[in-house]
């Protein structure tokens, strides 16, 4: 017999401003079930899970909680401003701290650090800690995998599945969805479809309801079939396309496969200088025996790389082992300490890195599109309407005209991809591309990276989305050392086993067993750093929370629609410290974890 629900929505209503957010929202949740909310952005998914925790009263209908049921929500953007320490914050004001103290533990964090010195990252892990502590019925989680890298996110997967409580969760990790979820809701044109299947089965069962949509509005003869694909998720078009798609990638990697294996052989028996014109020819970058050093802390140790056009190949690996790092001297950008990289100068890159400093806060949408003027730009080598292309990428005609410094993170994130993919790059170099882009934008950049018939280098803590890209993934050993394996995420876990398990802790089966003892916090915090190290670390933990207070002030006033007319010397200014802002905010975040990775590699040596 199913368990009975603790909780239920019935033709939940809501509306902000007139416009109607929830027509008749309805369904249950039960304990021990896992479900993941989906839809498209702005579909309301985060106001639903305010509704469910009273932050938001609904205007009509029903919500109902059996009684005494505790509610924990893990937001997209934490607040740990108001607590002296890591665990004051986890404890959430209890007297009993033992539980908060082994879920940070578990997640990696240590209770006595001051949440003014945590990264993006361990705020999140520390959010986790916080809620799970609270040993709560229901769990609640907005983008719960975001600044997390692979083994923090397969941890939480393992917290997840072993938790008896009910979760509700928000998420544009698919490989996470699949592996954590139960059922489905699909929020949808201010409805809620529930399927009784976790998302790994979510396209099928939606391409299903969109077909059968798809027939009545043939039926019905009307207009509104081009609305309601724009409205719908367009799963069915979508899962064709996936078939092609993958077909392809089979076909890439056998490619690459036979031409790594041509390459070993012709090493093997001939050496370099006997290879083939068409192979030389054909060569995007070379590495001979680089290594780069950050202290103790090894990016590379003797590494020896090629990369051949129409190569796809991902970098991965948990943080702190400098995947940027390493990209960035096989790009040329940073000296290796030995050895040397030759890329080809006859091949144009396009570089997307993780801090988006391509946009100029004071240009326009527009203007950002298509900088040379004009209602058309060159996409591939194709003009385009810039409203059409901008379309593409979610964005209304009427964000055309607004600033760039207006835009949300996510939609800096798709207005920087729009401009790199619109030009014509023999090489594509993505770091961190999926960082706050929702379903649609994911499946949009799929699709284009699938048609692209350059060459891919690609930086990404996403596993379906390595699984639909690469052909090959370039895998850390440990100590400087890397392997480079065919095929996507998957493949690389099973010839790695190291990839996959290197996890922050074992998982936690029982909360309600206090642990016989706890970390030693003093070897913990105990990392033998300089004198130098320890200073600038201090420097760049008080500066990090300053600066992302200043620049959510900074864009705040530039989201104001008339400064720029009323006062556009202080728009110019604002504009300017907010560039400036987020170069130090990057620059300080880049040396904490170069810093930390060194504490790290000091701690594991010890």
């Amino acid at each position: 017999m199913a368990d009975l629900p603790i909780l239920r929505l019935a033709d939940v209503e809501l509306t902000f401003g007139g416009t109607p957010i929830f027509t008749g929202v309805t369904f249950t949740l039960a304990k021990g079930e896992r479900a993941a909310l989906v839809g498209r952005n702005g579909a309301g998914k985060s106001t639903l899970m305010k509704l469910v925790t009273g932050r938001h009263e609904p205007d009509a209908g029903e919500l109902w909680l059996q009684p005494r049921t505790d509610v924990a929500v893990v937001e997209q953007e934490p607040d740990v401003s108001a607590f002296e320490t890591v665990l004051d914050y986890a404890s959430d004001g209890s007297d009993e701290t033992w539980m908060a103290e082994a879920e940070l533990g578990l997640f990696g964090i240590d209770p006595t650090a001051s949440p003014a010195t945590l990264s993006g990252g361990q705020i999140r892990r520390a959010a986790l800690a916080r809620a799970f502590a609270k040993d709560p019925d229901i769990l609640l989680l907005d983008e719960p995998t975001n600044h997390l890298d692979v083994p923090m996110i397969e941890t939480l997967e393992d917290r997840l599945k072993s938790f008896p409580g009910a979760v509700l969760l928000v998420s544009h990790d698919r490989r996470f969805l699949e592996n954590v979820t139960t059922t489905t809701l699909w929020l949808r044109q201010g409805k809620v479809w529930k399927s009784p299947r976790g998302y790994a089965e979510f396209d099928d069962w939606a391409a299903g309801i969109e077909a059968e949509e798809e027939k009545q509005l043939q039926r019905m003869k009307t207009h509104l079939k081009e609305e309601q694909h724009w409205l719908a998720r367009g799963v069915t078009a979508r899962r064709k396309r996936n078939m092609g798609r993958l077909a392809r990638l089979h076909d890439l990697r056998a490619q690459h496969a036979k031409q790594k294996s041509l390459i070993n052989e012709a090493k093997s028996t001939a050496g370099l200088s006997a290879e083939s014109g068409d192979s030389q020819s054909r060569k995007v970058l070379e590495a001979f025996s680089i290594s780069k050093a950050f202290g103790d802390l090894v990016i590379a140790d003797d590494l020896s790389l090629r990369i051949l056009r129409g190569d796809r190949i991902g970098i991965v690996g948990p943080n702190g082992v400098g995947k940027t790092t390493l990209l960035k001297i096989l790009l040329g950008e940073l000296e290796p300490d030995k050895g040397s990289v030759k890329l080809s100068q006859a091949l144009t890159v396009t570089y997307l890195d993780q801090t988006r400093e391509t946009l100029k806060p004071t240009d326009t949408l527009w203007e950002a599109l298509a900088p040379a003027g004009g209602d058309a730009i060159m996409v591939q080598g194709k003009s385009k309407h810039v409203a059409a292309y901008a379309k593409d990428f979610l964005f209304s005609p009427e964000q055309l005209r607004q600033p760039v410094s207006a835009l949300s993170g996510g939609e800096r994130n798709r207005l920087t991809l729009a401009i790199a993919l619109a030009k014509p790059a023999d090489v594509l170099v993505l770091d961190e591309p999926t960082n706050d882009l929702d379903m649609q934008t994911l499946d949009l950049l799929e699709e284009m990276l699938s048609e692209f018939d350059g060459t891919l280098i690609l930086v990404s803590h996403d596993r379906a989305f390595l699984d639909a890209i690469v052909t090959s993934c370039l895998v850390p050993l440990g100590r400087g050392k890397w392997v480079e394996t065919a095929g996507g995420w998957s493949d690389a876990a099973e010839q790695v086993p190291s990839l996959t398990s290197q996890r922050a802790g074992k998982t936690v089966t029982s909360t309600k067993t206090k642990p016989a003892s706890t970390p030693d916090r003093a070897a913990r915090r105990d990392a033998k750093l300089s004198f130098k190290d320890q200073h600038r670390l201090k420097e760049v933990e008080q500066a990090m929370p300053r600066l992302e207070k200043e620049i959510a002030k900074l864009e705040a006033d530039l989201a104001d629609p008339d400064l720029y007319g009323s006062d556009p010397d202080r728009f110019q200014t604002i504009s300017g410290r907010l560039e400036n802002a987020r170069k130090e905010l990057e620059q300080a975040e880049e040396a904490w974890l170069e810093i930390e990775a060194l504490k790290e590699s000091l701690a594991s040596n010890n």
